[in-house]
């Protein structure tokens, strides 16, 4: 008998969308939101928008700077794993480190999260890793919109995406181009691996070895591959703020999908180029593995990875000693891997 002869109404529930669901996914991060709170931001959840008091928050005369971005295809190992915990700090690395390298100090995020079927516990688990990028940048998570679209994802799949606002005092901007002269030494901050850009090439590799993400990782035997290759994006804002207010930053460069190949000239004015020492930093093991197990050219793992550096300064030779001093004091893995020279 044909839906239209039913003696039952459809319903939303009987088109996959489960109204429930996404009201237990909302009690169960509110808390989550709240131990993000910081100056300028309410966190309660449930309106139609989030608001930020960019005086509370002790900025006089701001510039706003916003960023957005997503996870990738890294997304695929959290789906083959089960591990959802980490990726939304990979969601909100990716954002806060790109306003950073603009000298922005983030200040509140939204996320996005679409799946075919919403399962509260995975939804809370995810939204658990993008309050902990939250706490480790110091922005609060405001606001967010969760999608449950059984005809856009099928089985498992879902997608992340994530905005950030941040703001700096005007005349504080990076990167400082009137500043910036040859012979400025480039300070490297190491990357957790290959953070969240080329994971397309990565599963390729893996498929290409053989080796299920249930096998112990050829460059780390004590986790198995899945698991190592899901260690979240490195979060750098805490440590470089308060070098970025004492001005002793003259630019800085994320160093994303490209590497530092193609992310590393985008801080620079056109009057300078750069030169990195590769031999200067430790790679971590992991590229190495993908270099030799894809059989990937040098200039292929220069272009598509990190290759062990996360964020690049720029700054004059005088502070190179103070700055590295600090980072490293903050935490932060840091040496001096190059220099600006006259293009």
């Amino acid at each position: 008998m044909g839906a239209e002869n039913s003696s039952e109404g459809l319903t939303y529930a009987g088109a996959g969308v489960d109204i429930d669901a996404g009201d237990a996914l909302v009690r169960a991060i509110k808390p989550l939101a709240k131990s993000t709170a910081r100056p300028g931001a309410d966190t309660g959840l449930g309106g139609f928008g989030g608001a930020f008091d960019l005086k509370a928050a002790g900025f006089t005369d701001p510039i706003l700077i916003s960023g957005t971005d997503g996870v990738g295809t890294k997304l695929k190992l959290a789906i083959a794993t089960g591990i959802f915990e980490t990726v939304g700090i990979d969601l909100v690395a990716m954002c806060v480190n790109d306003i950073l390298a603009q000298g922005a100090e983030p200040l509140f995020f939204l996320d996005y999260f679409a799946t075919g079927k919403l399962d509260p516990a995975k939804g809370a688990d995810i939204v658990a890793g993008i309050a902990e990028g939250c706490r480790q940048s110091g922005c609060a998570l405001i606001g967010g919109e969760t999608a449950e679209m059984p005809g856009m994802y099928t089985g498992d799949d879902f997608d992340l995406a994530g905005f950030v606002v941040g703001a700096a005092e005007r005349g504080s901007l990076l990167p400082k181009h009137d500043q910036m002269q040859a012979g400025d030494v480039l300070v490297g901050l190491a990357s957790s691996g290959p953070h969240s850009n080329g994971y397309s090439l990565i599963r390729r590799v893996a498929d290409h070895a053989g080796l299920g993400f249930d096998a112990p990782a050829p460059f780390d035997p004590s986790k198995p591959l899945g698991q190592a290759l899901l260690t979240p994006t490195r979060i750098y804002v805490k440590a470089l703020m308060p070098l970025i207010r004492a001005g002793q930053i003259k630019g800085l460069a994320h160093i994303t999908g490209g590497g530092m190949t193609e992310n590393t000239p985008r801080m620079l004015p056109k009057a300078l180029t750069f030169a990195v020492d590769y031999d200067a930093f430790e790679r971590p093991d992991v590229f190495t593995w993908l270099q030799q197990a894809g059989q990937i050219a040098e200039a292929e793992m220069r272009r598509t990875f990190n290759c062990g550096i996360g964020m690049i300064a720029a700054v004059s030779p005088h502070d190179a000693d103070s700055v590295v001093e600090a980072l490293n004091a903050a935490g932060e893995t840091a040496s001096v891997i190059g220099a600006l020279k006259a293009a």
